[in-house]
């Protein structure tokens, strides 16, 4: 029979079994975070070491996941993630919403610059690649779609970082004075003079010499109420390319974006609608 509990004091946990639901999620989140650009797939020993996980929990996730279509389970026995994720994350508004909208003008954006183009929001303290368009023959770039990027030191993360809430602003400038410094990256009181610049001039320019030189020019999208909700940008190579006479096309576009997006939100936009 089992134990009565005194009052006040918390139920016992059997096993490892969380005393939350919201640590099952926890748990989840841990396991589908597992997977990155160089681990597509992992194997479930694969997955208990870089969860940290015991091999019971992890595979008992798994199924559970697999059941909902979260993961994939391939002939071979090893983990991938599963379609049932990107329907889910197509609802995303701040994602395929503003994508949705911005694709026509960002296609013509790629056609007349025939470079890459970047569509980003910001996501804490770092900006989110929410769409790239590439020509084949372009320099690479370092970020790939669903990708993070530095809010200091990218084009679309100072004026994603630009356009930030003052106190939002305020607690990232502080987070990364607390860091050491990183090569190519402003100091903060350099740093803080760029924002400034950002906010007047509407527009950023970062280039940067490694891995290959490259420049980004990146311009803000407003949303509905006039709040920076998105960034654009191109990037190109600094050595064969003048980035200036980028930036008319880039604000240009920016500024297409936001007036579809002041037309009201993305799914509902009937201007968008008609495109």
């Amino acid at each position: 029979m089992a134990q009565a509990v005194p009052p006040g004091q918390p139920a016992p946990r059997r096993g490892r079994r969380p005393a939350q639901g919201d640590a099952v999620v926890d748990r989840a989140f841990t396991l589908l975070g597992a997977f990155d650009p160089t681990h597509r797939t992992l194997s479930l020993a694969e997955l208990t070491r870089l969860t940290g996980m015991p091999r019971s929990t992890t595979l008992r996730l798994a199924k559970k996941l697999v059941g909902t279509g979260a993961l994939e389970r391939r002939d071979d026995g090893r983990y991938a993630i599963g379609l049932r994720l990107l329907e889910i994350a197509s609802l995303a508004p701040r994602g395929h919403g503003l994508r949705a909208v911005a694709m026509p003008f960002m296609e013509d954006l790629f056609h007349i610059t025939r470079q890459h183009v970047l569509l980003a929001v910001r996501d804490g303290d770092e900006a989110l690649l929410v769409e790239r368009l590439s020509v084949h023959n372009a320099d690479p770039v370092l970020y790939r779609v669903g990708g993070r990027m530095p809010l200091h030191s990218t084009g679309v993360g100072l004026v994603l970082l630009a356009g930030a809430p003052p106190a939002e602003q305020e607690r990232i400038l502080d987070g990364l004075s607390a860091q050491p410094a990183r090569p190519q990256a402003p100091d903060i009181t350099e740093l803080r003079r760029i924002l400034a610049d950002v906010r007047r001039g509407g527009f950023a320019t970062v280039t940067l010499s490694t891995p290959w030189p490259r420049t980004s020019v990146a311009a803000p999208l407003l949303g509905p109420d006039g709040a920076v909700c998105g960034a654009l940008s191109v990037v190109l190579p600094s050595e064969t390319v003048d980035h200036r006479t980028m930036t008319p096309a880039v604000r240009t576009c920016a500024r297409a974006i936001s007036r579809e997006l002041r037309s009201g939100p993305c799914e509902d936009n009937p201007n968008y609608k008609r495109r």
